[in-house]
């Protein structure tokens, strides 16, 4: 599962993204992959590992919900 986020704000001059990811590591867990940052530009990287895959999709909404109330949105591809 994963997920793109932008936010756009031309007057502010700010261009930001917000990616996430889930997905299977080498020792059984799951992994939350977040990478955020300016659009157009490398971006910084988080990790955080769970048990299974369902808590990591529930971090995953929980986070999605929370970037959107702060005003990002899925740019159309």
């Amino acid at each position: 599962m994963q997920t793109y986020l932008e936010k756009r704000l031309p007057e502010l001059k700010m261009a930001r993204f917000y990616r996430m990811v889930v997905v299977p590591n080498l020792f059984g867990e799951w992994t939350l992959c977040r990478e955020w940052g300016r659009i157009g530009q490398g971006g910084q990287v988080r990790m955080d590992f769970f048990a299974d895959e369902g808590q990591a999709v529930a971090a995953l909404v929980a986070l999605e919900a929370a970037k959107r109330q702060r005003g990002y949105c899925v740019e159309p591809q």
